[in-house]
């Protein structure tokens, strides 16, 4: 049974009729339609990939309740019939949301995007500031190297029989030499942060400028430096991640952390600032990791089966981008450290 067969029971549960679904490819982990009715494209729909647990919506809820009584432009949930905040069936968790106009993209068009996009992510930060949580569902940690450097070496002893685990153990060997020659970053305070801030998880207006957030079930509390690391190590790379080749662009970078300060500087703390450049290398490591590991499990990041063979051949191609992005990135670090210190004057 294809996904796309539960689609007009689930809405269903809304009292909307099916019209129109368009697959919408761009995120990696749920399945996401844009659906339309008689007047335009209106709604959203999604179903959570399983390792979300149904209370991430709670989460949802909480956040964009917040942000949307201080102005800003977020997706809410619908609720069904029922008045529930999502539709369970035959076990998997769906939701219907608000759609947003925008233009989504998989490398950022031009320096005025970046600095947009670092101006949005600044203003998310901002105005979780005062957020008093806890979050309903609290999220565990993402982004610790040493968890996803454990889960890569048992994930290579356990998976001996795939086909690609050679190709693999050899990536992994010189992902893991790039990561122990990095240094340990220093424990930051934890700030509610996006939690995936990856070029498609924002929307741009026609204009150009970044217009809201999406996808907020990874909002969770966490180092500062990790989250626009995470950001950088995206936007920055001028070619999509599942590219044969990466390039990693210090105007991208520079215009981007300018944009973040103008909306963010004094939330930023001298320390957080001075490890930004650690943290988007460390952080494409941990991804590189993360996505070797699925080249053997395939089992988490979704994968295009018109281009690949299997989701372990796409899986393996990410892994490599990443690791080549932070070859670029490490290959230029005291440039991008400069830009750094321009930017914030902060430490």
């Amino acid at each position: 049974m294809k996904v796309e067969d539960a689609l007009p029971a689930v809405l269903a549960h809304y009292g909307i009729p099916l019209v129109d679904p368009v697959r919408l490819t761009g995120g990696l982990i749920n399945a996401t339609w844009r659906l339309s009715d008689a007047q335009g494209p209106a709604f959203v729909l999604q179903r959570l990939h399983p390792s979300f647990p149904r209370e991430v919506n709670l989460n949802f809820t909480c956040v964009t309740d917040y942000l949307a009584a201080r102005g800003h432009l977020v997706p809410r949930l619908i609720p069904t019939r029922e008045e529930r905040g999502w539709v369970e069936h035959k076990g998997g968790i769906w939701r219907l949301m608000t759609f947003i106009d925008g233009i989504s993209y998989a490398t950022l068009p031009d320096l005025a995007h970046a600095r947009t996009a670092g101006a949005m992510l600044g203003g998310f930060h901002a105005a979780l500031r005062d957020f008093a949580g806890p979050l309903p569902h609290p999220r565990p940690a993402v982004h610790e190297p040493a968890r996803h450097r454990a889960f890569l070496l048992e994930t290579l002893s356990g998976q001996a029989s795939h086909p690609l685990h050679g190709t693999v153990a050899t990536l992994a060997e010189a992902i893991l030499s790039a990561l122990a020659r990095e240094t340990e970053l220093p424990v930051t305070p934890p700030r509610y942060v996006h939690g995936d801030p990856k070029l498609s998880n924002f929307l741009f207006g026609r204009d150009g400028s970044a217009r809201c957030l999406v996808d907020l079930d990874t909002l969770t509390c966490a180092a500062l430096p990790f989250e626009i690391g995470d950001a950088l190590r995206s936007w920055c790379n001028r070619q999509p991640e599942d590219a044969a080749e990466a390039e990693f662009d210090l105007d991208l970078f520079a215009a981007a952390l300018e944009g973040y300060a103008e909306a963010a500087l004094s939330l930023l703390l001298p320390m957080e600032a001075s490890v930004i450049v650690e943290a988007t290398v460390t952080i494409q490591l941990e991804l590189a990791m993360r996505f070797a590991a699925d080249a053997l499990n395939e089992r988490y990041f979704g994968w295009d089966p018109d281009h690949f063979a299997s989701r372990g051949e796409h899986n393996l191609l990410r892994a490599r981008n990443q690791l080549a992005c932070a070859t670029l990135l490490t290959a230029q670090r005291a440039e991008a450290m400069r830009i750094t210190k321009r930017v914030f004057q902060s430490f």
